[in-house]
């Protein structure tokens, strides 16, 4: 995989987007000046953290399978943070938290020719060194402020870019989710209930269990909150 290493970029997603050659590519930068997280919600990219996004081609990908993009890109997070002593959680369906709060966001853009994904790039945001805005201090932590250390961002960017080339399945992402068999509160457009979360399917689809009823959900439907 050819690897791009820039100083500074509107976004790294942003900047796969415009190559044109075909080839596998893991894009970095020390700073994004119109990060991007899911929804269309703004990304806090500042000096010390770690921002890359991994664009990959596929043949004969089947569209049904498309969850296994989230899966490596979440579980290779998370095996990362832990070669650094830090003990990972993912949040259903692609953040990953550490002592409860986000260490991690991802933003996954996939391109289908009918019933094949031909094109994944998946961004992702590790709060490495960098500072964070005062409005997120209750909700978001780095590496830095988790351990009181400075890490190497390159030594991150390194060890996450050869467990983003390893084959990771959604028992290892389960692994991940301490969660599951606990009470969970449900954001939908339509308002929050709560449910007991009881497993995640093979499509990635949230299995719940609401007043004697088996739901399944997808990310694109709902938020989570425990």
């Amino acid at each position: 995989m050819k690897i791009i290493k820039l100083e500074e970029v509107d976004s790294t997603n942003e900047y796969c987007k415009r190559l044109t050659d075909g080839v596998d590519v893991a894009v970095t930068a020390k700073r994004q000046t119109a990060g991007k997280g899911t929804k269309g919600r703004s990304f806090s990219s500042q000096d010390g953290g770690l921002y890359i996004s991994v664009m990959r081609h596929y043949k004969n990908f089947p569209a049904s399978e498309t969850f296994f993009v989230l899966v490596n890109s979440c579980v290779a997070v998370c095996k990362t943070l832990e070669h650094f002593k830090i003990n990972p959680q993912i949040r259903w369906a692609n953040d990953v938290l550490a002592d409860g709060k986000k260490i991690c966001g991802t933003l996954i853009e996939n391109i289908f020719s009918g019933d094949k994904l031909n094109r994944s790039i998946v961004g992702m945001g590790i709060n490495v060194n960098n500072a964070l805005p005062a409005e997120l201090s209750g909700i978001a932590t780095s590496m830095s402020m988790l351990t009181g250390k400075i890490f190497d961002v390159d030594a991150v960017r390194d060890e996450l870019i050869e467990n983003l080339n390893k084959h990771f399945t959604v028992n290892d992402y389960k692994e991940y989710t301490g969660w599951l068999g606990g009470k969970v509160t449900v954001k939908t457009l339509e308002g929050m209930f709560s449910a007991t979360a009881l497993d995640i399917g093979a499509d990635g689809r949230l299995i719940l269990e609401a007043d004697g009823r088996l739901i399944k959900l997808s990310s694109a439907e709902v938020s989570l909150r425990f």
